[in-house]
């Protein structure tokens, strides 16, 4: 029977001395077909999201398109129920269907629609508010924000050996390598 207070294993950090060390280390593990692999560091380097992302697509502009089409309609039809349904006022002869007059106000509520749900679907994509997070256990990950330059491989990645990747960090270079535990 498993020992049901022995820590989970989030996975391996290694600890980098350089921008580039850390560029160099996440070619090496994308090329060795780690996937799920989370790098840190204390300015954004392009060349390392490039790989670490692996060309993943984002399902941000689908989810401001349906947050402007949700806008749109919810507009549309607020204005259609207002003056066709509740209220019909019959004003210069013209239709209590009078469409045009419609598309102002629609086009305002597709803009509000999709910034809200821009804003909202990026917090739950990027999953915010997260005040905890596994590499927060290790010690020297408060270098990440002013000079240290860490790579974790996930322990749910199909690859991953606790030893295999131990031995493969400290073969690309990591001068120190720790274990990240929840």
């Amino acid at each position: 029977m498993a020992n049901q207070d022995a820590p989970i294993l989030y996975g391996l950090m290694a600890e980098l001395p350089s921008a580039q060390a850390l560029t160099d280390a996440a070619a090496k593990v994308h090329a060795a077909g780690y996937r799920e692999v989370d790098a840190y560091s204390p300015f954004p380097i392009e060349a390392v999201s490039e790989i670490v992302c692996d060309h993943k697509r984002s399902v941000m502009p689908k989810i401001v398109l349906a947050g402007g089409l949700l806008g749109l309609l919810g507009g549309f039809g607020l204005e259609y129920w207002a003056a066709v349904i509740k209220y019909p006022l019959n004003i210069g002869g013209r239709p209590f269907f009078s469409w045009p007059s419609f598309i102002i106000p629609a086009y305002e509520c597709t803009i509000l629609g999709a910034s809200l749900a821009g804003v909202f679907g990026m917090l739950f994509v990027n999953g915010l508010p997260s005040p905890y997070h596994p590499v927060f256990n290790v010690p020297r990950f408060q270098a990440a924000s002013r000079d240290g330059f860490f790579l974790v491989i996930k322990s749910k990645d199909k690859k991953f050996d606790r030893t295999a990747a131990k031995s493969f960090l400290e073969g690309i270079g990591a001068s120190e390598v720790f274990d990240v535990e929840y």
